[in-house]
Order: structure tokens, then C-alpha cells, then sequence
């Protein structure tokens, strides 16, 4: 008998929109270089893979070409799972061991809060190549410990970007993000979010990216509880609460398909 494994539109409240995970719950350890294959087969942004352990799950996430150190729509995305599928009963916290420490996620209502760490960007100068591979002039440049993020002048300078993605994978991050102040009154930012160099031209709805455009924003409009939106063809919803040195990162999940690994 094989695997179950589960497909999940995070950060989205219908089908066929939000960042699609795949997530495979595993009873041990899995051999890397099979995950990777799995992902690869699965060809989303991300295929989680978890595992008991201590006081929950141990937690890993494959693109189709790497591994990363921090996601948030396939960590949404295998809490949905665990409670659906009865690895645990749906008011119990989901607590997940990653590769950037303890990670929890709580059922609120219709949402689901994910506790991750913030990621604030310090100012940073614009690599060489960076403005002109996304066809715009920056208003700043920061960077943190995974991407690039360029503030542009309008919502709508984000959404008419067409970067080119062979000069965007010189660029020496996990990704790009590109963020400006929401047109919409229902949001407070948009964004959108490029990863070439990870195996990504663009990811349709990035929790982690959130991680640092909740603070930059935060600050910015004296805020601690934001709406951001990410303005990919999928589009999707990410609520956004300040504490410290954490970020708390809400969103909804629909599940659209369920299969079996046979391999």
C-alpha cells in the first residue's frame, strides 16, 4: 500500500486559487534524495513532508529543484492535512520541527495562524542587474536572510511586472520580493514574489515573504495587525500580526485533490 498524499490551495478561501502544496505525512524519516524526486513529480513550489516527532512533526519542504529552510503556504498547508486526516484532533495546536526551529499552527475559525519568526530586511544596496531584470526604478532596497525586497511607487507598477527571469536568477537570494502600498482599501500592501534561483519564476502566495513585509510595513504605517495581498495570477490573502520577534500569519486552505504515492 502506498502514501497517501494531499494537495492544498493555501491562502485561499475557493478552489484553484491561493499556492498550491502538496503534503506527505510519513511514519519515519524519509531519504532525502526521494523527497526531492517526489517533489520534483509533484512540480508545485513546495511538497511537505513530516513525520512524528518529540511533542509533534518533524517538518521539511522541497521545491522541484531544492530544499528550503522556511514555507509558509505548505506549513498552512500540513496543518489542514494533520487535523483532516486525523493525525490530530482539530482543536489541538499543530507543532512542526524545521530547519527554523519550532514552528505551531492554530485553528482560528474559518483560519488557520501559523507562529513564525519575523524576517525584517535591513537596508541594502540593489545588486547589479537587480532594477533593470524587473524592468522598474526602486523607491528602497532591503534584504534579510533569504530575499531581496524592493519597494516600488504603486500597486499597480506591482502588478504589471514581467521580470526577466534569466537575469532575476543571477540575482544571489532565494528570491525577490516586490511589495507597494495596497490600492484597495480591503488591503494594507501588495506584493508578488520571484524565486528563479529556487525553481520558481513566480510563487503565487509566499507566507515566509510575509515574515519580512509585516514588519517593513508594520513600521512604515504604525500598525501591528495588517492585510496584505499577493498579486499573482492565483492571488491570495494573508493577515499579518506583529509580536516582536515573531510573526503570526493567517490564512484559509481549500483541499483539491488527494492521491497515492505508489514509488
Amino acid at each position: 500500500m502506498g502514501l497517501t498524499i494531499v494537495q492544498v490551495d493555501a491562502f485561499a478561501d475557493r478552489p484553484f486559487a491561493g499556492n498550491p502544496a502538496a503534503v506527505c505525512v510519513l511514519p519515519a524519516p524519509a531519504e532525502e534524495r526521494w523527497m526531492q524526486l517526489v517533489a520534483r513529480e509533484m512540480n508545485l513550489a513546495e511538497t511537505a513532508f513530516l513525520h512524528p516527532h518529540e511533542d509533534g512533526f518533524a517538518l521539511r519542504w522541497f521545491t522541484p529543484t531544492v530544499e528550503v529552510d522556511l514555507c509558509g503556504h505548505a506549513t498552512l498547508a500540513s496543518a489542514r492535512v494533520l487535523w483532516d486526516d486525523g493525525h490530530l484532533t482539530p482543536g489541538r495546536q499543530a507543532r512542526f520541527h524545521t530547519r527554523s526551529g519550532l514552528l505551531t499552527a492554530d485553528l482560528r475559525g474559518a483560519w488557520i495562524e501559523l507562529d513564525f519568526p519575523a524576517e525584517p530586511a535591513g537596508a541594502a544596496d540593489a545588486p547589479p542587474g537587480l532594477a533593470a531584470a524587473l524592468g522598474i526604478a526602486p523607491r528602497s532596497v532591503g534584504r534579510n536572510r533569504f530575499d531581496y525586497l524592493v519597494e516600488v511607487e504603486s500597486a499597480a507598477a506591482v502588478r504589471a511586472l514581467q521580470p526577466d527571469f534569466t537575469a532575476l536568477r543571477t540575482v544571489p537570494t532565494r528570491g525577490v520580493i516586490v511589495t507597494a502600498p495596497s490600492d484597495d482599501p480591503a488591503f494594507d500592501f501588495v506584493s508578488r514574489f520571484f524565486a528563479p534561483r529556487a525553481g520558481i519564476d513566480e510563487d503565487p502566495v509566499t507566507g515566509s515573504a510575509h515574515c519580512c513585509l509585516g514588519p517593513f510595513w508594520g513600521w512604515r504605517l504604525g500598525k501591528e495587525t495588517l492585510t496584505g495581498y499577493q498579486a499573482s495570477a492565483r492571488g491570495g490573502v494573508v493577515r499579518v500580526r506583529l509580536a516582536g520577534p515573531r510573526v503570526l500569519l493567517g490564512g484559509q486552505t481549500v483541499t483539491v485533490l488527494r492521491g497515492e504515492l505508489l514509488h
